[in-house]
């Protein structure tokens, strides 16, 4: 599994931004390109940094074999920006430019621009993945009742962000439609074994739990739909007809038109799956992400559709990233005796998203209590200097010690190892599970060799 993440980013000062875009993030990646002459790169982790087009910062987690591995590493990626936010804004200062970076774990601007939060899964190549994604869609375009950021949009509370962005649900395009799945085949891994599915409805999330909720949730269901599980038969007239209504109703009643004329509920595909999960988990095997895990995840999962059927948040008020938000902004509406409308509700969902820890407002809500943790600080803290090691990204991570050790010019992707000089060698890890690889462990010593001889000339 990985995650993909994309921030906005502007220099702000009092409120008003005091470059472009595009300004603000060449100042944010000066210190990457010093280092790196990229914009692009592999950090020590084993993750992908790197700008992308539209001005966006961009995260894409290591390679990662369950749910808090992959929260840890998404965490660190907030950490790392973070990081470039604060060197960005020393090097204004020295610049005379009187402005702070800010970076919103968000995903649309105020002037409705999107960016995503997309989500990756290893699938085998058996399953036909156009099939495989229509099965998945009723779960998928209900999903974010339990993992929605929630945002305020024309006048009132709407319960997740990238909703209304998408406009179809299976193909191979990402920009031009924007599907709920995007079919496209770039597996990352050998294509005789593996199929990458790009999930691309989903919101980020400040909120550990939810995080956590986002991912196990759908990771549950694929495993069901691949091990040929029972779970509910429910094939939707028009599903992508139906997103943006189900943003609307955080009771969770939109109704759904069934293929065979029948109807039924967001909230019912919810629990209908929900259940199919715990009978799953009494015969899982005990693999990737711990059982254990997986029994919390469902125990959210239920307090959470809990929650919608009696409208009584309270029991996960603090872990579902749309519930806390709303609470927050119902109160300070009911304080202010204003619509949804006010700009100062409008101020306070934005810096919600605020990836830094001593300004944003989420994480002052967790210093507070009203944010529950779902890791901690240390386990994000050793994701940011060091790959997984129960993934190929500890090979990757590996080689790029050795080589910005010795200084050796090198290239390097999800897939491939390559060193430029003496002489080109490029090696493949077409395995994503493989956590050993003789030909990598050669390559180390014959880079540490070279290294070695060069220094001793000199």
């Amino acid at each position: 599994m990985g995650v993909e993440t994309e921030f906005g980013v502007v220099a702000y000062k009092d409120g008003k931004a005091v470059l472009t875009p595009e300004e603000a993030a060449r100042y944010l990646f000066r210190p990457v390109v010093a280092k790196h002459r990229s914009s692009n790169i592999f950090t020590d982790n084993a993750s992908r940094l790197y700008l992308d087009v539209g001005s966006h910062p961009e995260y894409a987690t290591a390679e990662c074999d369950s749910v808090t591995q992959l929260l840890n590493y998404d965490k660190a990626g907030e950490a790392a920006f973070a990081k470039l936010a604060r060197q960005a804004d020393q090097a204004m200062a020295a610049d005379r430019i009187d402005a702070n970076i800010y970076l919103f774990k968000n995903n649309v601007d105020s002037a409705g621009n999107s960016y995503g939060a997309h989500e990756n899964y290893l699938i085998s190549r058996d399953l036909v993945l156009k099939s495989f994604g229509k099965q998945l869609l009723p779960f998928l375009i209900t999903r974010q009742l339990i993992c929605g950021a929630g945002m305020i949009k024309k006048g009132r509370f709407v319960i997740s962000q990238r909703a209304d962005q998408v406009w179809e649900g299976v193909s191979s395009a990402t920009t031009r439609t924007r599907p709920i799945i995007n079919t496209r085949d770039e597996p990352h891994g050998d294509s005789r074994r593996f199929r990458r599915m790009h999930v691309i409805v989903g919101d980020s999330n400040m909120s550990e739990p939810s995080f956590a909720l986002k991912v196990g949730s759908l990771l549950l269901v694929i495993e069901m739909l691949e091990a040929g599980f029972d779970l509910p038969d429910v094939e939707l007239d028009n599903p992508i007809g139906h997103i943006r209504d189900i943003a609307l109703d955080p009771t969770g009643g939109t109704e759904l038109l069934l293929r065979d004329g029948g109807v039924t509920t967001a909230l019912a595909v919810q629990q209908g799956t929900l259940d199919a999960a715990r009978r799953w988990l009494e015969v899982r095997p005990d693999e990737g992400t711990p059982n254990e895990e997986m029994a919390r995840i469902v125990d959210l999962w239920q307090r959470t559709l809990d929650a919608i059927a009696s409208q009584d948040f309270s029991g996960v008020d603090t872990e579902i990233d749309w519930v806390i938000k709303r609470k927050l902004l119902t109160q300070v509406k009911d304080k202010l005796g204003c619509d949804w409308d006010h700009p100062r509700l409008a101020q306070i969902d934005l810096t919600y998203h605020d990836i830094d820890r001593d300004r944003g407002l989420f994480y002052l809500l967790e210093r507070k209590g009203l944010a529950k943790r779902w890791t901690t600080d240390e386990a994000i803290a050793q994701a940011l200097q060091a790959p997984p090691a129960t993934t190929r990204a500890v090979l990757r991570g590996k080689f790029l010690d050795a080589v910005r050790a010795a200084d050796v010019d090198h290239n390097v992707d999800w897939v491939h190892l390559k060193i430029n000089r003496p002489e080109p060698v490029t090696l493949e890890l077409l395995d994503p599970f493989a956590t050993e690889n003789d030909e990598v462990d050669a390559l180390i010593s014959r880079i540490a060799e070279t290294r070695q001889g060069e220094a001793n000339r000199e």
